[in-house]
This record gives C-alpha cells, sequence and structure tokens, in this order.
C-alpha cells in the first residue's frame, strides 16, 4: 500500500467528532433522571452499601442509560434527520458516523453491565442489561415504529432504574421499588404524548406511529387524562405501604393535583395556542413532578438516618 493510501486509511480511521458530540449521544438530560431515580432506589433500600462501591454502581446505570441513548441515536439516525427536533443531533448533523455510535453505544452496554455486575451483584447487572435491551431492541427496533403503544410499552426501560439501584444494595427486588417502577411507568405517556401533541408534524413527516399521528389529537388528550388519574392514584402506594410518609403525601397531593390541572387544560383547550401552552407545561411539569417524588423519598430517608444522631446530640446537650 502506498504512503498516500496509508495515510487517507489512517484518517478514515480517526473520528472527526469531539468529546461533547458523544456526551450528546448519551442523552444527558434523559440520564439524569436515570441516574436520579436509580440512586433513590439505592438509598431507600434496606442495609447499606460502602459509599464507593454506591458511587461505581450509580457510575455503571449512568454508563447503561448513556448507552442506550447512543444506540437508540444511531438506530433512528434516518427519522432524527427528518425531524427538526432531532435534526441536530450528532448524527443527522454529520459530527459522528453512525458506525462509531453503534461502536461507542456497545462498548458502553458491555463495560457498564460488567461493572455493575462485579461491583454489586449478577441480579442488578442482569436487570442493567435487560434494560437496555428493552430500550433498544424492544422499544427503538419494534416498538417506535410500528405500534401506537411504542412509549406505553417502551416507557417501562426507563422505569427501570430504582429496580436496578434497590437490586444493586438487596441483591433483591421488592414491592417498593416495583411500586417506582410504576410510578414511572405511568408517568411516561402523558409525559411523552404532550409533547408528542406538540410535535405532531414532526412525527407524521417521520411516519412514527404516535398517538396523535394514530388515533387523532382528540384521543390523545383523553388518553394524557387517563393516565394522569392512575398516576395520581399509584403517587400514594408508598404512603399505603408505609415508605413514603407526610413529606411524600404533601408532595404527592400538590404535584399530582398540578398534573391533573394540566392534563384538563390540555382536554379542555379550545384554541392552538392554548393547547400548546398546556402541553409544553405538561411536558416540563411532569419532569418536575417526578424529581419532586424522588426528592420527597430520598429527604424523608435522610431525615430518618439523621435521627438517632439529633437525638444523641439533644442527649448530650442537655
Amino acid at each position: 500500500m502506498s504512503d498516500a493510501g496509508a495515510d487517507i486509511q489512517r484518517k478514515a480511521l480517526i473520528s472527526n467528532a469531539d468529546p461533547i458530540d458523544f456526551w450528546a449521544l448519551m442523552k444527558p438530560r434523559v440520564m439524569s433522571l436515570v441516574v436520579f431515580t436509580a440512586l433513590v432506589g439505592m438509598l431507600i433500600a434496606p442495609g447499606s452499601i460502602h459509599p464507593v462501591i454506591g458511587f461505581i454502581a450509580i457510575l455503571a446505570i449512568a454508563l447503561g442509560g448513556g448507552a442506550s441513548g447512543a444506540l437508540n441515536m444511531w438506530y433512528d439516525a434516518d427519522i432524527d434527520q427528518v425531524m427538526r427536533r432531532t435534526s441536530s443531533r450528532p448524527i443527522p448533523a454529520g459530527r459522528v458516523s453512525p458506525d462509531e455510535a453503534k461502536i461507542f453505544g456497545l462498548l458502553l452496554s458491555f463495560f457498564s453491565v460488567m461493572v455493575l455486575g462485579l461491583a454489586t451483584n449478577w441480579l442488578a447487572g442482569g436487570l442493567l442489561a435487560f434494560t437496555i435491551f428493552f430500550y433498544v431492541v424492544i422499544y427503538t427496533m419494534a416498538l417506535k415504529r410500528s405500534t401506537a403503544q411504542n412509549i406505553v410499552i417502551g416507557g417501562a426501560a426507563g422505569a427501570f432504574p430504582p429496580v436496578i439501584g434497590w437490586a444493586a444494595v438487596t441483591g433483591s427486588i421488592a414491592i417498593e421499588p416495583i411500586v417506582l417502577f410504576l410510578i414511572i411507568f405511568l408517568w411516561t405517556p402523558p409525559h411523552f404524548w404532550a409533547l408528542a401533541l406538540v410535535k405532531n408534524e414532526d412525527y407524521t413527516r417521520a411516519g412514527v406511529p404516535m398517538l396523535p399521528v394514530v388515533a387523532g389529537e382528540a384521543a390523545t388528550r383523553r388518553q394524557i387524562l387517563l393516565y394522569t388519574i392512575l398516576l395520581a392514584l399509584s403517587a400514594f402506594a408508598p404512603v399505603v405501604l408505609g415508605f413514603g410518609h407526610w413529606l411524600f403525601l404533601a408532595t404527592a397531593v400538590i404535584g399530582s393535583g398540578m398534573m391533573l390541572r394540566w392534563s384538563w387544560m390540555i382536554l379542555r383547550a379550545a384554541t392552538p395556542e392554548e393547547d400548546r401552552k398546556a402541553c409544553w407545561s405538561m411536558f416540563g411539569g411532569s419532569i418536575l413532578y417526578l424529581f419532586a417524588l424522588f426528592a420527597a423519598l430520598l429527604l424523608e430517608r435522610i431525615l430518618f438516618l439523621l435521627m438517632p444522631m439529633l437525638s444523641r446530640l439533644t442527649e448530650f446537650g442537655a
């Protein structure tokens, strides 16, 4: 091979992407929610985990979430290019090649599962592997382009992190992480269908059978209300089961009330402007709602752990 040919081959093997492009492939905003819900699942679990092991576990779960995002972008590069909302992503924008994204995602998948399994236990590692598989193969490849229920079934992938966090500590699964799974599972449809109503033209152009495209906007509004009612009911399950207390109850009451209000506004919107405003309120507000629910559980757990220490300090002061 000539020197010129060898030089061309070497350049072809070198990525022109910046590190920030690979970071974008990992869907950091989605990954942050994955990390937080997994952390809550880990910290409310009975027993304890060494802080270093806990940090490694959270890092592995984060990388697993990032791997799912990268493989999703690799497979969906063709429709991402068509949709305005996603056309600036690294692959359709030409900053990362599809092969680079695929290899990056596969390497992250393998590394994250192995690290989590070796650091904690193989139930947690297996759940992380199944979550990646579910999001990439079941949701992205099988459901997203074939059924309007794509986001309902596929939403299970995003609901697994608290279960993984719990399993990392206990090596088992219990009713508590299953309830947290249910809350995220029921949260997903109203959250994403609100966005789908605003971006209906995008999904239509890309040929993605989101519910507004297939069933129409009126049916989607009714489904958003239905799932929000189910979500609001499920949000009280931690209180009923005894692992959510007064702070969580107050958060669930106020937050669920706001969610129901936004879903009703979407249902009753009389003008396109009212509809758009209500949908954006639901989309953004639902993120805050889910964060607040899990933050309330986390704060209650921290207060529970601090109470014996505060009690001893009070006795010492007396």
